[in-house]
């Protein structure tokens, strides 16, 4: 089974990932991919805390990430791998020629960032940083829930908000 999921969240793990789409893929582990978060024990614990008693967590940095890819991938169980941004992701894409696609699940609005969806708000640079993603051969699409239509990456950067 392995990784069902790669997610740009930058909420990391709450609700949506753990229950709007742990639930239906029935995931058993995640990795969290963050820098800041890996070299955090407080962060960690604070994050492990939202993972119900079922789910498995890791806890990455980019390089161990792309290390640990191998065994991740064949894991038995359906688990869910979050980057809390683009840059981390596309790290990752560059040491893991494996991934396929990748969701955008929530880019939120900050400074410099304009609307394309209601949940994904992008910088020109993560625009670019997005297509050359595309580029590499990954599926970029947004879908914030399972249920809801998962959006190519032209449509999103057209800022359809519909």
């Amino acid at each position: 089974m392995g990784i069902h999921l790669y997610r740009i969240d930058d909420r990391l793990i709450h609700g949506q990932v753990v229950v709007g789409w742990g639930q239906p893929l029935n995931i058993r582990f995640l990795i969290l991919v963050d820098d800041l978060v890996a070299s955090s024990d407080w962060e960690k614990e604070l994050y492990r805390m939202a993972v119900p008693p079922e789910m498995e967590i890791y806890f990455a940095n980019v390089e161990t990430a792309i290390r640990d890819h191998t065994r991740y991938a064949g894991d038995p169980r359906p688990g869910i791998l979050i980057a809390g941004d683009i840059d981390t992701m596309n790290r990752l894409v560059k040491g893991v020629k494996a991934i396929g696609s990748v969701n955008l699940g929530g880019i939120h609005h900050r400074a410099g960032r304009a609307e394309k969806l209601r949940y994904i708000f992008l910088t020109p640079d993560e625009e670019l940083q997005l297509k050359m993603l595309e580029g590499a051969g990954v599926e970029v699409t947004a879908q914030d829930v399972p249920s809801s239509r998962a959006r190519p990456l032209a449509e999103v950067l057209e800022g359809d908000s519909k």
